[in-house]
């Protein structure tokens, strides 16, 4: 069994095209869509916007069904210059860039003696997620780093300094603590995003134009890695 948890209806409706024999079983008030993709048994789900849906999810999904590993996929806003609208970014290092003890002499983002500021996907997962990027022409993407916050990013000048100071790719709300609750777990993970948007204080707009056609490229990109 693989989980892949996403946080938008978009996001999970394009998972759902390639999945068949669905039956949805629901734990507490969320819904587990279990059924296969190509040869394999999954289980996806919707965990809503932020980073306490998104733990709660997560540990709800492991332990309900003991996933081999666990997907996040979805769409983010790009935040360094080698990203655009569309192109994938699979994150090699998570970070939850709101996270801030520097008041009691730890780095921003830092978490806690167990989880280091940025935790990584399983090396497995990322090498194959990359060999698609370097074999498929059709790709756009880079294996990066991704920041989570409880926010939606809009201001240009704030970007630039996550992106200086994390040396993040992108940022979006969840994929940092589906990490550290797999981390924690030792459950294997990886985060893979499509770019909806970049900041710019009008990218809402932007967000609400691509994110169903930038759904659509991140669950062909899963597809592809699942085979």
């Amino acid at each position: 069994m693989i989980g892949i948890i996403v946080a938008e209806p978009q996001e999970l409706n394009a998972v759902k095209e390639y999945m068949k024999n669905i039956i949805v079983e629901e734990k507490y008030d969320l819904q587990f869509h279990v059924g296969d993709i190509g040869n394999k048994r999954f289980v996806v789900t919707l965990c809503g916007m932020g980073k306490v849906n998104a733990a709660r999810t997560t540990q709800t999904l492991i332990d309900s069904y003991n996933p081999d590993y666990i997907i996040n996929c979805g769409v983010a806003g790009g935040l360094s210059d080698v990203v655009k609208i569309g192109d994938i970014v699979v994150g090699e290092k998570l970070v939850q860039y709101d996270y801030d003890l520097t008041a009691f002499g730890r780095e921003k983002g830092e978490i806690s003696d167990k989880v280091e500021k940025f935790i990584r996907s399983d090396k497995a997962l990322v090498e194959k997620a990359y060999g698609i990027i370097v074999r498929d022409d059709s790709i756009s993407g880079i294996v990066g780093t991704i920041a989570t916050a409880d926010r939606f990013m809009t201001d240009p000048i704030e970007a630039k300094q996550v992106n200086e100071e994390f040396g993040a790719d992108c940022c979006e709300m969840e994929g940092a603590a589906v990490a550290q609750v797999c981390f924690l777990d030792n459950v294997p993970f990886i985060v893979i995003r499509s770019i909806s948007d970049t900041p710019n204080d009008n990218n809402k707009v932007d967000f609400d134009t691509f994110i169903v056609e930038a759904s659509k490229t991140v669950a062909k990109f899963v597809y592809e890695f699942i085979q």
